[in-house]
């Protein structure tokens, strides 16, 4: 018996020792040999040396002087690598993606061929009448309550504003509980249609957005107030402007500009997003150094054309941009936007 044992103690020293030890280190070996870039993460650096992200994970840029990768439902975070997982049928993912266009998308033919929409939903919104009926923003809360909720609850200040509104409006409150006996004691997401309601009413043609401004101390301060124009307005409520407008032609928009990939990470936007995107960037670009747009616009053009580049070596797929290499290409050129 003894005999039995030892051999199997032996086993388990080697298959330990081999799995655990060898064959890790041999691929490390190789690893860090032969593919050193890839085996430390593919990480890029700036003229500084200094480690600006990984070429395989997508990072939001927010500037309008760069590029933008696709949305991600993971928020760029690669411990929570994930898709949306919403179906088609779902709300939710209609809102994200109209919320995405409203900034963007612009007339296909018409007397306002390639302009923007965007004005157009701002004066739209601020007659606050939705297929005829008014109070607009009362309505986009009824027939959503998932989004007004998280409204409220997705940002402190949110919160905050609606905890001030409700000890300004006891009545409307008092209102809630008397029809809602389960909340006696209600939280700022949980009056957040009734709130909308009350705000549509007291404040026709306007929506609670933040507003950044300076403070008597000099430091920027942020605050809720009544706005008629601006990105919310814009992002928010193009859909209803659709649906009001449904003979509108508009332009067709890069599918990968509104979808969010498998992992919520791609690092690639396809080389019709880039170009979709050129107008904005290079406009931006040449309004920080007061240059030429059109000369600019040739420039950048050739960056994207110069990256851009087929899966399996240009056999397979379409063309696809790596956003953090052609961002990074901006920079070195034009250095740090205003």
């Amino acid at each position: 018996m003894w005999k039995s044992i030892s051999k199997s103690i032996w086993l388990l020293v080697f298959a330990v020792g081999l799995c655990c030890g060898i064959y890790p280190l041999a691929l490390w070996a190789i690893g860090q040999t032969i593919f050193p870039f890839q085996a430390n993460g593919s990480l890029l650096k700036d003229s500084n040396g200094h480690i600006v992200g990984s070429k395989l994970i997508a990072q939001p840029f927010t500037k309008d002087e760069y590029f933008q990768p696709r949305p991600s439902a993971a928020s760029y975070d690669a411990t929570a690598s994930a898709s949306s997982a919403l179906a088609a049928s779902n709300y939710a993912l209609r809102d994200r993606v109209a919320r995405v266009l409203g900034p963007l998308v612009k007339y296909k033919s018409g007397p306002k061929e390639g302009q923007p929409v965007a004005s157009d939903v701002e004066q739209w919104f601020q007659k606050d009448l939705f297929l005829g009926t008014p109070h607009l923003v009362a309505q986009w809360a009824d027939a959503h309550n998932s989004l007004a909720a998280a409204w409220v609850s997705g940002d402190p200040t949110h919160g905050a504003y609606v905890d001030e509104w409700s000890k300004i409006h006891p009545d409307v409150v008092a209102r809630f509980v008397k029809d809602n006996p389960s909340t006696p004691q209600p939280k700022a997401a949980d009056l957040a249609v009734v709130f909308f309601e009350n705000f549509s009413k007291e404040h026709p043609g306007r929506f609670p957005s933040a507003v950044i401004a300076k403070g008597a101390d000099g430091k920027a301060q942020t605050s809720i107030q009544a706005v008629k124009e601006g990105s919310d307005i814009q992002s928010i409520f193009f859909d209803m402007w659709r649906q009001d407008h449904a003979d509108a032609d508009l332009q067709e928009i890069p599918g990968d500009l509104v979808t969010t990939s498998g992992s919520g990470l791609d690092p690639h936007i396809t080389l019709q997003n880039a170009e979709y995107q050129l107008d904005r960037v290079a406009g931006k670009w040449a309004s920080d150094l007061k240059r030429d747009p059109a000369s600019v616009r040739s420039e950048i053009e050739q960056i994207i054309q110069d990256n851009a580049s087929a899966p399996f070596f240009g056999l397979a797929g379409e063309k696809i941009v790596n956003v953090l290499e052609i961002n990074m290409e901006l920079h070195k050129r034009y250095g740090n936007p205003s």
